[in-house]
């Protein structure tokens, strides 16, 4: 089979030469357009609440308009962001924090350590690494109004990473009153105390969505480095505008209608190229690892079988080269950890050294004893990765006498789908499709995919006893080797009981006017902070 980029992308493209720029953007009240950067990411804003949820277009919400008691900087070093001192007792289980001054919510109150407890308290119940780390957390007192305490009943040397962490779910620090919302229910109000505020009137769902310039907001003094330091906003307004046609988007970026494109087309990247207003840049450089999601709940992924069929069915390559063209922006890999980190190894992946096995998947299914009942793939048609990998793996399920039927929406739809516990009569789903940046990958306890503690976990809801063991013991080892040594382990059983299936691992340029500068490289996401328009 030959596979092309174009081959399965569907809808209402024209044609790669037509890059005439539409007059498509209406103008705006507000800032002039010199302090004013519009940009267009991977997909569409459908939900507001970073606590609530894994993906990153909420995650680029929650980092313009939320702040972090800790953040990662560019050596990934975890530093403070919103906490000026923090101390941990001789016995290394009490930490005590406390908060930097003129740290202020967009509605004027100050943030407060009850701010802070009712927001960590809420992600704790989202998160995997707050889900580990709070299994050893006594207490959350508040001492006073800036100064707060995490009590363990054991020791526990991954405290501040957790509070640090840069990948989704975002500890992001709310209001007390919004973050006493149910953790199962979405945080609907829009404030924070970062750097941007949301612009409710000028926002239009599905469309735009609007930030302001935070004038209140005090930024640390250290200079900006990953995550962490003064998050200064040089901008007066950040739109992001909701996209979803590949040439339009283009069009509108070579005519200097948006100033930032986040994952322009491999096949179009010659033309950005040779534009001299037009620069490409990699600012996610450990890259993402696709993952396609089983559901363990129904079947027929509740059985192991049909789950190593999976392994054998996917062939990365094509998925790959179908969306990202030019091999040198994408690899295989059949590590857990993805192929760029410390934890990365070949344990157990013989599955993928061994080619895609068809005839192997039917005969996996076979045993798990699939019956014939439709297999359900929720298809993000607005993300060609997302639409092209449930494309091709629709089409080898059918090879391998799957019954696979595709759901189309776009990727807020899935979002929200995703969460569905029912069966697929009842609104489920089997499969989805999505990433994780290849650093959030290399950690087994930061990263939310890599639980496996059932109903209680991320979507799809694997569980393993085994696996969670080792993770405790991954996050408790002492030294790197030992921690790439259990990292192995993991790896060896997981490729045995399958909690996903892999889809290789890419790392593509952005593509933004030259007159833009000052994009800081962090995983996932997009950070607006520090960013300048000559």
């Amino acid at each position: 089979m030959t596979t092309s980029r174009r081959t399965f992308v569907k809808g209402s493209v024209a044609t790669a030469a037509a890059i005439s720029a539409p007059n498509l953007l209406k103008a705006q009240s507000g800032p002039g357009k010199a302090r004013t950067v519009r940009a267009v990411l991977h997909g569409d804003l459908k939900i507001f609440d970073p606590i609530w949820t894994t993906a990153n277009m909420t995650g680029n919400h929650g980092l313009l308009i939320y702040d972090t008691l800790f953040g990662l900087d560019d050596q990934r070093q975890v530093k403070p962001q919103m906490v000026e001192t923090w101390g941990v007792s001789d016995d290394k289980k009490t930490y005590t924090f406390t908060l930097r001054d003129g740290l202020k919510f967009h509605d004027g109150q100050a943030v407060t350590s009850a701010d802070v407890v009712a927001s960590i308290r809420r992600w704790s119940a989202r998160d995997g690494a707050a889900q580990h780390m709070f299994k050893r957390v006594a207490d959350t007192p508040v001492k006073d109004d800036k100064t707060f305490q995490v009590v363990l009943k054991e020791q526990y040397g991954l405290v501040l990473e957790a509070l640090g962490k840069i990948e989704t779910n975002l500890p992001v620090i709310m209001r007390k009153k919004d973050a006493e919302t149910d953790p199962n229910q979405q945080v609907t109000t829009k404030v924070g105390s970062g750097p941007f505020m949301f612009n409710e009137g000028e926002t239009t769902s599905g469309q735009r969505y609007v930030y302001d310039k935070n004038p209140n907001y005090v930024p640390r003094k250290e200079p900006p480095s990953g995550m962490v330091g003064g998050k200064v906003a040089k901008l007066d307004r950040v739109i992001i505008e909701n996209m979803a046609d590949e040439q339009t988007a283009v069009a509108a970026l070579k005519a200097g209608e948006i100033d930032f494109y986040e994952i322009p087309p491999i096949d179009l990247l010659d033309q950005l190229e040779s534009d001299k207003n037009i620069k490409l840049d990699v600012l996610n450089k450990g890259g993402n690892v696709g993952m396609c999601r089983l559901n363990w709940l129904h079947p027929p992924f509740d059985k192991v079988e049909a789950r190593q069929a999976m392994l054998h069915l996917i062939k990365q390559e094509d998925i790959l080269k179908a969306v990202f063209g030019n091999p040198k922006y994408y690899r295989t890999c059949g590590s857990l950890f993805g192929c760029t980190g410390l934890m990365q190894s070949d344990v157990n992946a013989g599955w993928l050294s061994g080619g895609q096995d068809i005839a192997k998947a039917k005969e996996l299914f076979k045993k798990a004893g699939y019956d014939g009942r439709p297999v359900v793939i929720l298809q993000a048609t607005n993300i060609s990765f997302m639409n092209n990998a449930a494309l091709l793996i629709a089409q080898w399920l059918k090879e391998a006498g799957v019954n696979a039927e595709l759901a189309a929406s776009d990727w807020g739809a899935v979002v929200t789908r995703r969460a569905v516990k029912k069966p697929v009569t009842e609104g489920g789903w089997n499969i989805f499709i999505t990433w994780g940046s290849g650093e959030g990958f290399d950690n087994p306890i930061g990263f939310v995919a890599h639980t496996a503690n059932g109903g209680d976990g991320w979507f799809g809801w694997p569980k393993d006893d085994l696996h969670e063991k080792l993770r405790d013991e991954w996050a408790l080892a002492g030294t790197l080797d030992e921690r790439k040594a259990i990292a192995r382990k993991l790896q060896e059983n997981a490729w045995n009981y399958v909690p996903m299936a892999l889809l290789g691992q890419w790392a593509p340029p952005v593509a933004h006017r030259a007159n833009i500068k000052g994009f800081i490289p962090i995983p996932a996401h997009v950070p607006f902070w520090n960013v300048e328009k000559a």
